[in-house]
């Protein structure tokens, strides 16, 4: 079983300079090697293959993240499924992970949506969603300084506050505030229940 995320940036074309392209690639260069792991195409999409699914939504959020700390977002889905073909490029590989991840997108916009999955579990896949949902009233939102401290912590989990303060030039009081702004305890709860659920699904 596989995971892969295929997504958009929003907006892209509303952008006053193509600076977000180079950006989007440092962010997804921590995933592995282009173009077989991950790969951006047709300009302002993207697609990731992330092999260990229990990492699948961490990571979207993680993209989430780094781009609104940007001022920019993406639109995201992620598919759970199996590899068939493996192409040299991601974009041209194939399994029930990749079109679980291709088909939902393409619904992604009639549903307002900007980060959805599909496991092939009707019921989980429902669960999930609903949930994700109610997350994104608020990661939808967040500002330059609650996007930094979110992508920060997702990337170095043993950290203290104090440690990420000391990373981001704020005492431990701020960081304490940019935690709770950015509702993260919530984030690592869904995280943690999605995991659980996954590994449930896993053959």
């Amino acid at each position: 079983m596989t995971s892969v995320i295929t997504g958009d940036i929003i907006r892209s074309r509303q952008q006053k300079s193509n600076h977000w392209v180079d950006d989007l690639k440092k962010i997804l260069v921590p995933f592995g090697a282009t173009p077989s792991q991950w790969e951006v195409y047709r300009g302002d999409e993207f697609q990731i293959e992330i092999q260990n699914p229990e990492d699948a939504l961490l990571t979207a959020i993680l993209v989430k993240a780094h781009l609104r700390a940007i001022k920019s977002d993406a639109r995201m889905s992620i598919g759970f499924g199996d590899k068939t073909h493996t192409a040299e490029k991601i974009s041209e590989s194939n399994g029930s992970a990749f079109i679980n991840s291709g088909e939902l997108f393409e619904t992604l916009k009639k549903q307002k949506v900007t980060l959805a999955m599909r496991t092939g579990d009707s019921d989980l896949d429902e669960k999930m969603n609903l949930m994700l949902q109610l997350a994104l009233t608020f990661m939808d939102s967040w500002l330059v300084q609650s996007a930094e401290f979110v992508a920060l912590a997702i990337e170095n989990p043993s950290l203290s506050q104090e440690e990420l303060g000391q990373k981001l030039g704020i005492n431990q009081a701020a960081v304490s505030r940019r935690q709770k702004r950015a509702q993260f305890d919530l984030v690592m709860n869904l995280d943690r229940y999605f995991r659980t659920q996954i590994k449930q699904l896993a053959p």
